[in-house]
Order: structure tokens, then C-alpha cells, then sequence
């Protein structure tokens, strides 16, 4: 996916943001980033963690449905849900999003390419 350079720079503004211990001012960014490019998975996964890390895990594991929908091979991604649903005491679903980390560890597909 190309990405806007004018997005690419906002990410980057988030990223120091988030580098900063600048929570609040990050979420704000990777958000607008996430509205002005909505298949900009590295944004959707900055933005999951970074709710993470302020506490609102809800959103983030609302967030990281979005980031393994738009990159359901993703490893890392799929880790993140994982650990979004730990924060939030949902076990059982924090197990079934580590078992697809692990499948794709392993070198194996959650979907098959188109």
C-alpha cells in the first residue's frame, strides 16, 4: 500500500510521540493516521499498542481485530492481540490469538493468499 507522504510524516510525528512517553498526543496521531489511511496496518498496530500501554483495552483489541484483518499472516500482529486480551482478562481468546501467532511462527497461514 502506498501511504501518503503527508501520512507517513504524521506517523513519524506519532512515533516520536510515543518515544516521548507522549501517549495521549500518539493515540491522537496514529488515529487521524488510521482515518486518512484505512489500510495503513503499521498504523492501526501502533495505534493498538499505544491504547495498550494507556490501559483502554478494549480499543485496543478492537484496534488489533482491525490490524490481523488487514494482515491476518502477520505474527506479530496476531502476538499483539494476544497480549491486548491478557490486559484485559480474556483468556480464552488471548490463547486462541497466540495459537495463530504460533501457526505463523511455524511458518504456516492463517488465510491463503488470493
Amino acid at each position: 500500500m502506498d501511504v501518503p507522504p503527508e501520512v507517513e510524516e504524521l506517523f513519524d510525528d506519532a512515533n516520536g510521540d510515543l518515544a516521548l512517553g507522549e501517549l495521549e498526543s500518539a493515540v491522537e496521531k496514529y488515529a487521524r493516521c488510521t482515518e486518512l489511511a484505512p489500510d495503513f496496518f503499521d498504523a492501526w498496530h501502533a495505534l493498538g499498542m499505544a491504547l495498550m500501554k494507556l490501559g483502554r483495552y478494549p480499543e485496543a483489541i478492537e484496534v488489533g481485530k482491525k490490524s490481523v484483518e488487514l494482515n491476518p499472516n502477520d505474527q506479530l500482529a496476531w502476538s499483539s492481540l494476544s497480549l491486548f486480551y491478557v490486559r484485559a482478562g480474556m483468556i480464552p481468546e488471548a490463547e486462541s490469538a497466540g495459537a495463530k501467532a504460533k501457526i505463523l511462527g511455524w511458518g504456516g497461514k492463517i488465510k491463503k493468499p488470493a
